[in-house]
Protein backbone atom coordinates (compact mmCIF):
# COMPACT_ATOMS: atom_id res chain seq x y z
CA UNK A 1 0.00 0.00 0.00
CA UNK A 2 1.31 3.36 -0.54
CA UNK A 3 0.14 6.47 1.66
CA UNK A 4 -2.79 4.44 2.79
CA UNK A 5 -4.38 4.18 -0.79
CA UNK A 6 -4.49 1.13 -2.81
CA UNK A 7 -1.27 0.68 -5.33
CA UNK A 8 -1.80 0.83 -9.03
CA UNK A 9 1.55 -0.21 -9.80
CA UNK A 10 3.53 -2.55 -7.63
CA UNK A 11 7.04 -3.81 -8.54
CA UNK A 12 8.51 -6.43 -6.17
CA UNK A 13 12.13 -7.44 -6.59
CA UNK A 14 12.82 -6.74 -9.76
CA UNK A 15 16.04 -7.65 -11.45
CA UNK A 16 17.35 -6.92 -15.30
CA UNK A 17 20.51 -8.12 -16.48
CA UNK A 18 22.44 -7.33 -19.24
CA UNK A 19 25.21 -9.93 -20.27
CA UNK A 20 26.93 -10.44 -16.87
CA UNK A 21 25.92 -6.96 -15.26
CA UNK A 22 22.67 -5.82 -13.26
CA UNK A 23 21.70 -3.03 -14.62
CA UNK A 24 18.29 -3.38 -11.78
CA UNK A 25 18.62 -5.23 -8.63
CA UNK A 26 15.76 -6.28 -6.53
CA UNK A 27 13.75 -2.55 -7.10
CA UNK A 28 10.94 -2.71 -4.90
CA UNK A 29 8.17 0.56 -5.63
CA UNK A 30 4.84 0.82 -5.86
CA UNK A 31 2.21 3.87 -7.38
CA UNK A 32 -0.94 4.72 -5.73
CA UNK A 33 -3.92 5.74 -8.41
CA UNK A 34 -3.96 9.34 -8.89
CA UNK A 35 -0.26 9.61 -7.76
CA UNK A 36 2.87 11.19 -9.61
CA UNK A 37 6.30 9.51 -8.53
CA UNK A 38 9.17 10.53 -10.34
CA UNK A 39 12.05 8.08 -10.75
CA UNK A 40 15.11 9.59 -10.46
CA UNK A 41 19.08 8.70 -10.91
CA UNK A 42 21.93 8.91 -12.67
CA UNK A 43 22.52 7.41 -16.46
CA UNK A 44 22.65 4.10 -16.58
CA UNK A 45 21.04 3.23 -13.38
CA UNK A 46 18.11 1.37 -14.70
CA UNK A 47 15.25 4.16 -15.05
CA UNK A 48 14.44 3.72 -18.69
CA UNK A 49 14.59 -0.36 -18.11
CA UNK A 50 12.22 -0.08 -14.98
CA UNK A 51 10.15 1.63 -17.31
CA UNK A 52 10.51 -0.99 -20.12
CA UNK A 53 9.75 -3.46 -17.97
CA UNK A 54 6.47 -2.29 -16.82
CA UNK A 55 5.43 -2.06 -20.53
CA UNK A 56 6.26 -5.54 -21.18
CA UNK A 57 8.82 -3.90 -23.75
CA UNK A 58 11.74 -5.46 -21.71
CA UNK A 59 12.85 -8.57 -20.48
CA UNK A 60 13.77 -9.03 -16.86
CA UNK A 61 15.26 -12.03 -14.61
CA UNK A 62 13.74 -11.68 -11.59
CA UNK A 63 10.64 -9.94 -9.29
CA UNK A 64 7.42 -9.38 -10.00
CA UNK A 65 5.27 -6.82 -11.58
CA UNK A 66 1.60 -5.89 -11.54
CA UNK A 67 -0.23 -3.29 -12.97
CA UNK A 68 -4.08 -2.94 -12.32
CA UNK A 69 -4.12 -6.63 -11.59
CA UNK A 70 -2.25 -7.72 -14.88
CA UNK A 71 0.86 -9.71 -13.77
CA UNK A 72 4.34 -9.73 -15.34
CA UNK A 73 6.78 -12.50 -14.27
CA UNK A 74 10.43 -12.96 -14.91
CA UNK A 75 11.04 -14.54 -18.67
CA UNK A 76 10.67 -13.33 -22.32
CA UNK A 77 8.48 -10.70 -23.22
CA UNK A 78 5.10 -12.32 -22.90
CA UNK A 79 3.55 -12.66 -27.42
CA UNK A 80 1.32 -9.11 -28.24
CA UNK A 81 -1.60 -11.46 -28.11
CA UNK A 82 -1.13 -11.74 -24.16
CA UNK A 83 -0.22 -8.35 -23.74
CA UNK A 84 -3.92 -6.83 -24.88
CA UNK A 85 -5.22 -5.91 -21.14
CA UNK A 86 -2.30 -4.46 -20.18
CA UNK A 87 -1.69 -2.30 -23.62
CA UNK A 88 -4.88 -0.89 -22.30
CA UNK A 89 -3.46 -0.04 -18.87
CA UNK A 90 -0.75 1.29 -19.49
CA UNK A 91 0.64 4.58 -21.91
CA UNK A 92 4.12 4.81 -22.90
CA UNK A 93 5.57 8.26 -23.72
CA UNK A 94 9.13 7.14 -25.25
CA UNK A 95 11.71 10.61 -25.18
CA UNK A 96 12.12 12.04 -28.09
CA UNK A 97 8.37 11.26 -28.60
CA UNK A 98 8.77 7.99 -31.27
CA UNK A 99 6.22 9.47 -33.53
CA UNK A 100 5.53 7.75 -36.62
CA UNK A 101 6.84 10.41 -39.51
CA UNK A 102 4.58 9.82 -42.12
CA UNK A 103 1.44 10.14 -39.71
CA UNK A 104 -0.47 13.26 -38.97
CA UNK A 105 -0.93 13.97 -35.53
CA UNK A 106 -4.61 12.81 -35.67
CA UNK A 107 -3.10 9.54 -36.96
CA UNK A 108 -0.47 9.08 -34.98
CA UNK A 109 -3.26 8.85 -32.18
CA UNK A 110 -5.59 6.91 -33.89
CA UNK A 111 -3.03 4.15 -34.59
CA UNK A 112 -3.47 1.88 -31.66
CA UNK A 113 -6.67 2.57 -31.38
CA UNK A 114 -7.80 0.88 -34.78
CA UNK A 115 -5.24 -1.49 -35.23
CA UNK A 116 -5.17 -2.72 -31.59
CA UNK A 117 -8.59 -1.92 -29.97
CA UNK A 118 -10.58 -2.06 -33.16
CA UNK A 119 -12.09 0.71 -33.20
CA UNK A 120 -13.77 2.31 -36.38
CA UNK A 121 -12.32 5.40 -37.77
CA UNK A 122 -15.06 7.52 -36.40
CA UNK A 123 -14.34 6.49 -33.11
CA UNK A 124 -11.15 6.93 -32.87
CA UNK A 125 -11.51 9.97 -35.29
CA UNK A 126 -13.59 11.18 -32.21
CA UNK A 127 -11.26 10.14 -29.16
CA UNK A 128 -8.25 11.83 -30.90
CA UNK A 129 -10.01 15.27 -31.70
CA UNK A 130 -10.94 14.94 -28.02
CA UNK A 131 -7.56 14.23 -26.97
CA UNK A 132 -5.74 16.60 -28.93
CA UNK A 133 -7.71 19.48 -27.98
CA UNK A 134 -7.56 18.67 -23.98
CA UNK A 135 -3.95 19.44 -25.04
CA UNK A 136 -3.88 22.63 -27.05
CA UNK A 137 -2.93 20.85 -29.94
CA UNK A 138 -6.05 20.66 -31.87
CA UNK A 139 -5.34 22.71 -34.41
CA UNK A 140 -2.33 20.74 -35.23
CA UNK A 141 -3.85 17.74 -35.68
CA UNK A 142 -3.17 17.51 -39.63
CA UNK A 143 0.03 18.10 -39.12
CA UNK A 144 2.72 15.75 -39.38
CA UNK A 145 5.86 15.34 -36.64
CA UNK A 146 8.42 17.46 -38.80
CA UNK A 147 6.08 20.42 -38.76
CA UNK A 148 5.59 20.19 -34.67
CA UNK A 149 7.69 22.16 -32.44
CA UNK A 150 9.31 20.04 -29.60
CA UNK A 151 6.40 20.79 -26.78
CA UNK A 152 3.69 20.39 -29.67
CA UNK A 153 5.35 16.65 -30.64
CA UNK A 154 5.24 16.01 -26.83
CA UNK A 155 1.04 16.55 -26.09
CA UNK A 156 0.49 14.74 -29.13
CA UNK A 157 2.74 11.58 -28.12
CA UNK A 158 1.03 12.33 -24.52
CA UNK A 159 -2.48 12.55 -26.42
CA UNK A 160 -0.91 9.10 -28.03
CA UNK A 161 -0.57 7.38 -24.94
CA UNK A 162 -3.74 8.40 -23.39
CA UNK A 163 -5.89 6.80 -26.08
CA UNK A 164 -6.64 3.82 -25.00
CA UNK A 165 -7.89 5.62 -21.47
CA UNK A 166 -4.79 3.89 -19.83
CA UNK A 167 -4.69 4.10 -15.43
CA UNK A 168 -0.72 4.42 -15.71
CA UNK A 169 1.09 6.38 -17.60
CA UNK A 170 5.29 5.78 -17.85
CA UNK A 171 7.01 9.54 -19.11
CA UNK A 172 10.79 8.94 -20.30
CA UNK A 173 13.12 12.05 -19.67
CA UNK A 174 9.76 14.55 -20.80
CA UNK A 175 11.48 17.84 -19.84
CA UNK A 176 14.70 16.92 -21.77
CA UNK A 177 13.98 19.46 -24.80
CA UNK A 178 11.78 21.82 -23.09
CA UNK A 179 12.13 25.07 -22.09
CA UNK A 180 11.28 26.33 -18.23
CA UNK A 181 8.03 27.71 -19.36
CA UNK A 182 7.25 24.27 -21.16
CA UNK A 183 8.32 22.63 -18.43
CA UNK A 184 5.89 24.30 -16.14
CA UNK A 185 2.77 23.69 -18.68
CA UNK A 186 3.97 20.13 -18.88
CA UNK A 187 3.48 19.97 -14.81
CA UNK A 188 0.06 21.18 -14.91
CA UNK A 189 -0.97 18.67 -17.79
CA UNK A 190 0.28 15.98 -15.98
CA UNK A 191 -1.68 16.59 -12.40
CA UNK A 192 -4.77 17.48 -14.09
CA UNK A 193 -4.34 14.05 -15.99
CA UNK A 194 -3.48 12.69 -12.08
CA UNK A 195 -6.69 14.20 -11.27
CA UNK A 196 -8.71 12.38 -13.78
CA UNK A 197 -7.38 9.11 -11.87
CA UNK A 198 -4.79 8.03 -13.56
CA UNK A 199 -1.11 7.50 -12.23
CA UNK A 200 2.00 8.58 -13.64
CA UNK A 201 5.88 6.83 -12.72
CA UNK A 202 8.15 9.62 -14.34
CA UNK A 203 11.96 8.59 -15.00
CA UNK A 204 13.94 11.72 -14.95
CA UNK A 205 16.92 14.01 -14.40
CA UNK A 206 15.21 17.02 -14.05
CA UNK A 207 15.20 17.66 -9.74
CA UNK A 208 13.09 21.24 -10.54
CA UNK A 209 10.44 19.17 -12.07
CA UNK A 210 10.48 16.43 -9.93
CA UNK A 211 10.15 18.58 -6.61
CA UNK A 212 6.76 19.00 -8.17
CA UNK A 213 5.69 15.30 -7.67
CA UNK A 214 4.10 13.47 -4.87
CA UNK A 215 7.16 11.69 -4.44
CA UNK A 216 10.65 11.13 -5.90
CA UNK A 217 12.33 7.70 -5.75
CA UNK A 218 16.20 7.55 -6.62
CA UNK A 219 17.68 4.67 -7.88
CA UNK A 220 21.40 4.14 -6.66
Amino acid sequence: MTGGRRALLAIDRLRVRYDSRDVLQALTLEVARGEIVALMGPSGVGKTTALRAVAALQPFDAGAIIVDGFALGPGPVPPESRLVPLRRRVGFVFQGHALFEHLTARDNVTLALRHVMGKTRAESDAIATTLLASLDVGARAGAKPSQLSGGEAQRVAIARALAPDPALLLMDEPTAALDPARRTALAATLRRLCDQGRSLLVATHDAEFAAQADRVVTLA
